[in-house]
């Protein structure tokens, strides 16, 4: 009953969006918000948004090269996503060959600064996470997502 409720709430308040702006609910399975999150904290969109937030703007393949690992078709659709989400720019250079450079928009800046904090954190306490795992003991029959 609570989730009907909740999702009903948000249907509202999603109808209400051409007549303003209205929080998300990051909860709730209908809101946008999910699809957000999902493009901000993948893998690979937190390389990206860290990476242009640290060096600034970016060549495709420098920005692959500093992505170590991801795939030239994972890099594009991230890229894609995070364009469409508001937070990456990409300028097309009339060059021979074209020139493609990708930027954070102000709004990229302030979800990356988010992100970032989260990756410098993860970096500093990496030892500790390290030994949390060492010191687990698996559990026979134990799903590994559970």
């Amino acid at each position: 009953m609570a989730t009907r409720k909740r999702n009903t709430e948000v249907l509202k308040r999603l109808r209400g969006q051409a007549q303003g702006p209205s929080r998300g609910d990051v909860y709730a399975p209908l809101c946008p918000s999910r699809g957000v999150l999902e493009h901000v904290t993948s893998r690979w969109g937190v390389l990206a948004l860290v990476a242009l937030l640290e060096e600034g703007t970016h060549r495709f393949s420098e920005l692959r090269r500093k992505v170590a690992g991801v795939s030239e078709k994972m890099l594009s659709q991230t890229l894609q996503a995070l364009e469409a989400d508001g937070f990456v720019t990409r300028e097309v250079f009339p060059e021979v060959p074209p020139r493609v450079e990708y930027s954070l928009t102000p709004l990229g800046e302030e979800v990356a600064q988010q992100v970032e904090g989260l990756t410098l954190w993860i970096e500093d306490n990496l030892s500790r996470i390290l030994a949390a795992r060492a010191r687990q003991t698996p559990r026979a029959g134990r799903n590994r997502a559970s």
